[in-house]
């Protein structure tokens, strides 16, 4: 009988779906609150739209920089980690094959059986298989700062995008309107897709994340009808 060697499950690609997703997110919310509370201050629409630019950018660049540092913070750690390893490797390699085969027991393996197994990786690779079994830390999982930078920057303007594209073509007392309106559909495409892909209800995870959003978008706007009036 035929069976597949490598099964795909909805985990697999959920951290950069869930990435993605945040970063579209936040462009939207951050962005068509920033252009909703300048226009309910009154300002000029190209005052409007330079607003949306400005938020884009900045957002943009801020997201690069957070993933940067936090992707790095960890790909630091783990670099530690792995030359704490190597040495400990180098010091102690019997101790290092008795850590190994213990873990491989509290696994359910058969002391004799994990003996083995210890031995057999630990001659093939013994930092990877110490590194994967005793820390967690593997090739697929590697932290990679730079990609999480881009990936997290782009799918940031890429959300952002969307209302100042909006905002650029519309002018007039709709515009508070439809920007928010648009901007809140494609909230609850973006939540539903996601909550999909993970196997949850569609339409709670459209339903979550479009409260929120016209929650943030609301406040927004109060504050900046509250100072435009007051200007």
């Amino acid at each position: 009988m035929y069976r597949r060697s490598h099964e795909r499950h909805r985990l697999d690609g959920l951290p950069w779906l869930r990435a993605g997703v945040l970063g579209a997110n936040d462009g939207i919310v951050s962005t068509s609150s920033l252009i909703l509370g300048v226009a309910a201050a009154h300002a000029a629409h190209s005052y409007i739209v330079l607003s949306g630019v400005a938020g884009l950018v900045a957002g943009a660049m801020s997201m690069a920089a957070g993933e940067y540092v936090s992707v790095q913070s960890q790909a630091d750690a783990e670099h530690a980690d792995l030359e704490r390893e190597r040495a400990e490797l180098k010091a102690d390699n019997k101790g290092e094959h008795r850590e190994l085969a213990a873990i491989y027991v509290a696994r359910g393996l058969d002391p004799a059986l994990a003996k083995q197994v210890a031995e057999q990786l630990m001659a093939h690779d013994a930092l990877g298989a110490h590194a994967r079994d005793e820390l967690g830390i593997s090739e697929a999982l590697r932290p990679r700062p730079i990609q999480a930078a881009l990936a997290s920057a782009t799918s940031f303007a890429v959300g952002a995008a969307m209302p100042l594209l909006v905002t650029a073509v519309t002018s007039g007392t709709g515009l508070i309107v439809i920007v928010s309106g648009t901007s809140l559909a494609c909230l609850a495409v973006l939540g539903g897709l996601a909550a999909r892909a993970g196997g949850a209800s569609p339409t709670k995870g459209a339903l979550r994340v479009t409260f929120w959003g016209a929650f943030a978008m609301a406040l927004t706007t109060a504050v900046g009808a509250l100072f435009g009036a007051a200007a």
